[in-house]
């Protein structure tokens, strides 16, 4: 199964409707939108659990079924639909629907061939314990209206094989692997990834335990007991079957790894993007060494080397009861600063912010704004989540300082915050963008590009010490770019980039942990999306500045760019410089007449 594109973000998405004024909905717009539904039956047909979390309607109890044809009849039903899309798409004359049926043909092509090239290289592996937690989360959330939470129950019930009709999902899974675990031709997953995700498993089924218990859901009991013997024989099956097929070597076949960078935005070939970034991380690192020096000085810190200096920092660690309102006064520390230098239209709401569960932290360790549904928001608002610990595969904590002190606070809230994530889905929905735009053209670069951008446009306005925690993480976006691929493609070991990252960019043992795993098994390919939407929006505004010249106003460019939605870095700059920029270099020159 490849619905990755058909609406399944690991950005957090942050919306809002009834904080800002009803926008009529253009005309297009709904054309567009009727034409988005061909594809969002798909995906609601062979994963409702992710079209329900996005705000279809209809789909809250239903879930996700594995005949051993699932496949098969995923790639007829996105065929028949690009079919469609083309018929559509050859008689339609406003250019910006248009584009939008390019847009979902586009993700339709994709989706098959993702689904073809898992065929052709990877056993299928599905990690039950995760996907089961996952759907219950998606219902089990103060934001979902308490009507729509019982769905919950009825999902765990049909999971299990509890509900007439439906066998348990555990034998559905084994049964869709073994099917094609004797191809001794395919490859097996990753084996730390599999033992890991054994390791996490009853992480993720006392969570569930415990969101029947905080949602007061009854009745839920008996269905988890059985989930619980359920998921422990699919385990077994996972050591006795899929172990002994795991491969040591964490690599993508190179035809997977270059299909999830181009999925996820980047369009700069490997080699180009690995030369700049590299050059951009010694640039960097010159940038903190002029910083550190200031900031020590004014610290009293013994040692001027920004490793020291960072390491200095995150010793004033604060935890516990203090880090909730931290966090909440940073975030009015950075309203201020947008507020007075009129860097975004921030909306008159207050951002939401809290710790993530252990469960939560297994599912992702890193911090992310957790999304509401995206589609029929009705003032769901995206949250700010803050792991708090990573543990490894052995159960231990690996240990996790880099965002519990005060100068790491800064440029972390405005990348999951504001003006980073948060503004940019509040701003969809202000604008009442077309589907395609928001989610068949959703990728990587433009949603953490933005974010890193956002960093940036705040950074000269925070104390040094933020600042040089801004240049930090900056560090390490630039390492994602090289190390990823680097790893994926054979050229450097987990050990060299264990030692950038804890040694050159100063990580934790915990946060370099888990992001090795994110370049080698979590998410290949996602990680140098942040470096790539950074420079393509740096060379979108140097373009417009320059246009421009003295008519530029940064408020309004930003604004322009969050309301086109999630437009890849080809289709964002035709749309800023065609719908923004040379329309106000004609008005300055009519005025200047």
């Amino acid at each position: 199964m490849n619905l990755r594109r058909l609406g399944s973000f690991t950005v957090a998405l942050c919306l809002a409707v009834s904080a800002f004024a009803e926008t009529a909905t253009p005309e297009w717009v709904k054309r567009s939108n009727a034409n988005a539904q061909i594809l969002l039956d798909v995906l609601a047909r062979f994963s409702p659990e992710s079209a329900a979390r996005l705000g279809v309607d209809g789909y809250d109890a239903e879930i996700t079924q594995l005949p051993l044809d699932i496949d098969a009849r995923n790639i007829a039903a996105l065929e028949d639909a690009i079919k469609k899309l083309d018929a559509k798409r050859a008689t339609e004359t406003d250019p910006a629907v248009r584009e939008d049926l390019q847009i979902l043909i586009d993700a339709a092509k994709d989706n098959i061939e993702g689904q073809r090239l898992q065929d052709k290289y990877r056993v299928p592996y599905i990690n039950l314990s995760l996907v089961v937690f996952g759907s219950m989360r998606s219902l089990l959330d103060d934001q979902v209206a308490a009507e729509r939470r019982p769905a919950a129950l009825v999902r765990l019930k049909k999971y299990t094989g509890l509900q007439g009709g439906f066998t348990p999902i555990t034998t559905q899974a084994m049964a869709y692997t073994r099917a094609r675990l004797a191809n001794r031709a395919l490859i097996g997953p990753f084996k730390d990834k599999l033992e890991k995700d054994l390791a996490n498993s009853d992480r993720y089924m006392a969570g569930i335990e415990l969101l029947f218990k905080k949602y007061s859901i009854a009745g839920y009991e008996a269905p988890l007991a059985e989930l619980r013997k359920q998921i422990s024989a699919y385990n077994d099956f996972l050591r006795a079957e899929m172990l002994p097929r795991a491969t040591t070597d964490f690599r993508l076949p190179e035809e997977l790894y270059l299909y999830s960078l181009k999925t996820r935005g980047i369009d700069m070939p490997v080699e180009e993007l690995t030369s700049r970034a590299k050059t951009s991380f010694r640039e960097i690192q010159n940038e903190m060494r002029v910083i550190a020096p200031m900031v020590a000085k004014a610290k009293g810190f013994t040692s001027s080397d920004y490793r020291d200096v960072i390491r200095d920092l995150k010793k004033q660690q604060f935890a516990g009861p203090a880090i909730l309102p931290h966090y909440e006064q940073r975030i009015k520390d950075l309203e201020a600063i947008i507020r007075d230098n009129a860097i975004i239209t921030l909306p008159n709401r207050p951002a939401q912010f809290r710790l993530a569960s252990e469960a939560e932290t297994a599912a992702q360790p890193a911090p992310n704004m957790q999304p509401p549904r995206l589609l029929g928001n009705t003032g769901e608002r995206g949250t700010f989540v803050l792991p708090l610990r990573v543990i490894g595969a052995d159960g231990k904590d690996l240990g996790y300082d880099d965002f519990t002190f005060e100068a790491a606070s800064w440029t972390l809230t405005a990348h999951e915050g504001r003006p980073g994530h948060e503004l940019q889905f509040a701003s969809i929905i202000e604008h009442g963008i077309s589907t395609a735009r928001v989610l068949f053209a959703g990728n990587s670069v433009n949603t953490e590009g933005w974010a890193l951008y956002a960093e940036a446009e705040v950074k000269p306005y925070e104390p040094l010490d933020g600042q040089l925690i801004a240049l930090q993480h900056r560090l390490l976006r630039a390492a994602r770019a090289f190390l990823d691929p680097s790893l994926q493609l054979g050229r450097m070991t987990r050990d060299e980039a264990y030692r950038v990252l804890e040694n050159d960019v100063v990580l934790s043992k915990g946060m370099a942990t888990q992001e090795v795993e994110r370049y080698t098994f979590n998410a290949p390919g996602q990680a140098p999306s942040y470096y790539v939407g950074y420079v393509r929006l740096m060379e979108l505004r140097t373009d417009a500045e320059r246009m421009l010249g003295k008519n530029f106003d940064r408020q309004s460019y930003h604004d322009y760019i969050l309301a086109q939605g999630l437009l890849p870095p080809a289709l964002l700059h035709d749309a800023v410089i065609n719908g923004y920029v040379k329309p106000r270099v004609a008005a300055a020159a009519k005025n200047a007449q």
